[in-house]
């Protein structure tokens, strides 16, 4: 029967079937499909953070406290160990700040033994004559006083850079002179220690008077020192407060010298090198020189580099530990009536404890002295020629020259003949490719001679003008101090200030406005420069046509990155001789120089450097123009640093400090903005301090600007900006006909792509060319004024100049000059 049933159709959607969308998912992976991938796997930041918000309220104020209490106990730990026996004793360097004060005072006051202190050892400071090494038994500390010349201002400022206290002594009634005042200038910029103000004279004068007196002179202090103490030093009393000020003050932290090892010579002996260790087997003026010091600021290795301020960098052969000249040996003795404990000085002689060596320098893994990359000529980029330079090639060829040459000369040598015509040419290129910035600089001398002699009858009006002038001085006479006034007076320095301020007065009112020459082409004398249609946003290629000096720098994929790493490895440095050891450097190769420096009264500091700090590149500098200072600098100028612990001479070129890829150049260092300062020089890493002096004629170096070290980069981009001027001839509306910019009709076909711009802000292009004599047909945005100056600006990239010289001469002492030209009241014409 079920056979007979006939058999169920099943059904068939039809083409009208309802067909519903698929679901929008952002194109995510759902949760599911997460977890199927990771297949139970966590995260790290999900647990870090899961952990951190399993934490209660007291678990997380526990852990604050105990951070704050380990970071409180290594500011103690560091703090009790200066002058403690585990570190290095307390460098204390004694400053004059005033002509008529005598700091030596100060010293033979601190050396008295009612001051509490035992002098241990006179002279400890090699080169430096007033100093001393002090043990405090009550304070259980030892100090090292030096007394430094102010008038070096070398030394004064490489003391300062390794002194922990400066101990400023001034005068009871005016504080600091102007000499006094530019010194301070200088340390504040540098980076100030922890320091004390001290006066003597207070305790002469009436009883009624010296509060009056102290009160006047921490007026002058505060301006310089608001939160300082003014410490009176006319007794033995008060030299033991200032010595227990010392020890307990707080100690300020300058970067740059706690993140390298460094230390202050005690003592100095050279040992020249024998004829067989020369190169040429002859005397080479080299030798080693063992300097013995206290290790400061970290770890000290015999592999590292090690330089001397201001004579270069060196290596080391070997590190030995001489005895401790200044021990700190504290014991309990019976005490005396009136006295305490006292202290047992165990002389530090070498018969008594033999010399041990703690590290000898393996040859292998000693960093090396080289600075600048090896150039090779033949690493050029080679290519091989296309199709269609073979053909040119071909043709150039075939189109040879007809030309006279001696019987049995060859094609080849035929090449090398050249004709009078040809000769001519390739000297004017020389002469046009020369220097051009020296050129746009210059002013147009002789451009009022030349206006004059073009007026009808000026020859005779000079003249007349000259006899009258000629008959007015003769018939003055002058008397008393006037007679004299023009004796020292250096006219050639006279002169060529009167040009530097009119060059900044120029360049003030007219911003990189040059004037197109006439005898030349516009195109052949700017071929170097190129539009840009943003300064912004238009790309320019940092690798583009770099100088032959880039292949002589080294270069950091990145820098931020690689200075991060080695202070990070710097701070955890637990190798070589520890802080506050007494150790000795032997310094191999160190010329004869460096001795006669000592010995004629200039302390030595040396500085271990850290990786990469020798190698050569282009730093750049952010400064800002001193107040004191109002004189022109000039880009690629000469000019004096002290960066950080090294001291050189370059001649830098300036620019803007922007957030931009590109920076516009600028042509004299700004008084109202920072500046960022590039140069060839040695490889430092921030922070360090930076100081830029100016050497007069007669010597004297001024101080010119203070800042910081900013970078490395050699792919800076420094574009410097000239713009050409013109005026408009006829006005229609938007359009105009404009003249004076260019002088004939190829330059302004060259230059028609580049965008044009108005003193008014009109925008736009030229049309075309009108004639032959330089007239252009130009469009723009709005109406054109007929008092509006239409501009076209260009653009060049600019490196700095290899000028780095590590010899800096010693500077006179120095005199504040006179009041300069007051910019806005100089006469231009």
């Amino acid at each position: 029967m079920a056979a007979n049933v006939e058999k169920q159709q099943g059904h068939r959607p039809g083409i009208y079937k309802q067909k519903n969308k698929g679901h929008k998912h952002g194109k995510h992976r759902t949760k599911g499909e997460v977890d199927r991938e990771n297949k139970g796997r966590v995260s790290v930041t999900a647990l870090t953070k899961k952990q951190r918000k399993e934490q209660n309220k007291m678990d997380r104020r526990n852990k604050a406290n105990q951070l704050r209490r380990n970071k409180k106990d290594l500011v103690l730990a560091e703090k009790r160990r200066l002058g403690s026996r585990d570190g290095p004793p307390h460098l204390v360097a004694v400053v004059s700040l005033h002509a008529e004060v005598d700091a030596g005072v100060v010293t033979k006051l601190l050396r008295g033994e009612g001051s509490g202190g035992v002098v241990h050892q006179e002279q400890f400071v090699s080169g430096v004559s007033d100093s001393f090494g002090m043990i405090l038994p009550r304070f259980k500390q030892r100090f090292i006083f030096l007394r430094t010349s102010s008038a070096d201002m070398h030394s004064l400022l490489d003391v300062a850079k390794i002194a922990d206290s400066l101990l400023f002594v001034l005068d009871s009634s005016e504080g600091w002179d102007a000499y006094g005042d530019y010194c301070l200038s200088c340390l504040f910029a540098q980076g100030l220690p922890s320091h004390a103000l001290v006066c003597q004279g207070v305790s002469d004068l009436p009883v009624k008077k010296r509060v009056e007196s102290r009160r006047a002179l921490s007026k002058i202090t505060e301006i310089r020192f608001p939160d300082a103490r003014l410490f009176p030093l006319d007794s033995e009393q008060d030299a033991t407060l200032l010595l227990r000020h010392l020890g307990s003050q707080r100690q300020r932290k300058l970067g740059f010298r706690s993140r390298r090892s460094h230390l202050l010579a005690q003592c100095a002996t050279f040992t020249p090198n024998s004829p067989s260790e020369g190169s040429s087997g002859g005397p080479t003026g080299l030798g080693t020189l063992c300097v013995s010091g206290y290790v400061r600021g970290r770890p000290l290795r015999v592999d590292r580099l090690v330089h001397i301020s201001g004579h270069g960098d060196f290596q080391l052969s070997q590190v030995d530990a001489p005895s401790d000249p200044l021990p700190l040996n504290l014991t309990n003795r019976p005490a005396k009536p009136g006295k305490g404990g006292e202290v047992d000085m165990v002389d530090g002689g070498e018969a008594e404890a033999p010399v041990r060596v703690l590290m000898k320098a393996d040859p292998s893994c000693r960093e090396s002295l080289q600075a600048e990359a090896e150039v090779d000529p033949m690493e050029g980029e080679q290519t091989w020629p296309t199709e269609s330079e073979l053909l040119e090639a071909e043709e150039a060829r075939k189109k040879k020259r007809v030309m006279k040459v001696p019987k049995g000369t060859s094609d080849y040598q035929a090449t090398w003949i050249v004709d009078e015509d040809e000769d001519d040419n390739g000297d004017e290129d020389e002469e046009s490719s020369d220097d051009e910035d020296d050129m746009l600089d210059e002013p147009m001398d002789g451009e009022d001679e030349d206006n004059n002699s073009q007026e009808p009858g000026s020859d005779y009006g000079s003249e007349d003008e000259e006899e009258e002038e000629e008959e007015e001085v003769c018939s003055t006479e002058r008397t008393g101090a006037d007679q004299h006034y023009d004796e020292h007076m250096d006219e050639a320095a006279e002169e060529e200030g009167l040009k530097r301020y009119r060059e900044a007065r120029a360049n003030e009112l007219f911003p990189d406005e040059v004037d197109t020459p006439l005898d030349v082409a516009a195109r052949i004398r700017f071929q170097r420069y190129r539009g840009l249609k943003s300064f912004r946003s238009s790309p320019w290629d940092p690798m583009e046509n770099l100088p032959l000096n880039y292949s002589r720098i080294f270069q950091f994929q990145s820098f931020e990155r690689t200075r991060r790493r080695i202070l990070a490895e710097a701070a955890a440095e637990e190798e070589g001789a520890m802080v506050g050891w007494y150790v000795t450097l032997h310094i191999i190769d160190v010329p004869i120089s460096v001795m006669e420096s000592v010995q004629s009264g200039r302390p030595l500091m040396l500085v271990s450097l850290l990786p990469h700090e020798q190698k050569m590149s282009v730093m750049h500098l952010l400064v800002r123009r001193h107040p004191s200072n109002t004189v022109p600098i000039k880009s690629k100028e000469e000019l004096v640093f002290h960066c950080g612990f090294r001291r050189f001479r370059a001649s830098p070129i300036f620019s803007q400090h922007t957030s931009a890829d590109k920076h516009k150049m600028e042509r004299f260092l700004r008084p109202d903005a920072p500046t960022v300062v590039s140069l060839y020089a040695p490889i430092t890493f921030p922070p360090a301090g930076v100081l830029l002096f100016k050497q007069r004629n007669d010597g004297v170096q001024d101080l010119v600007a203070t800042g910081s070290l900013l970078s490395c980069d050699p792919q800076r981009i420094m574009l410097k900006r000239i713009v050409l001027s013109g005026h408009p001839f006829k006005i229609n509306r938007r359009s105009a006909v404009v003249r004076y910019m260019f002088f004939n009709r190829d330059d302004i076909m060259w230059f028609k792509p580049v965008e044009l711009r108005t003193k008014w802000g009109r925008r736009g292009h030229i049309k075309e060319a009108l004639g032959t004599h330089g007239h252009m047909k130009c469009v723009f945005d709005n109406q054109l004024r007929s008092q509006d100056t239409v501009l076209m600006n260009l653009y060049k990239r600019v490196y700095p100049r290899w000028t780095y010289d590590p010899y800096v001469p010693l500077p006179l002492p120095w005199v504040k000059g006179e009041d300069p030209i007051e910019m806005d009241d100089l006469n231009m014409e």
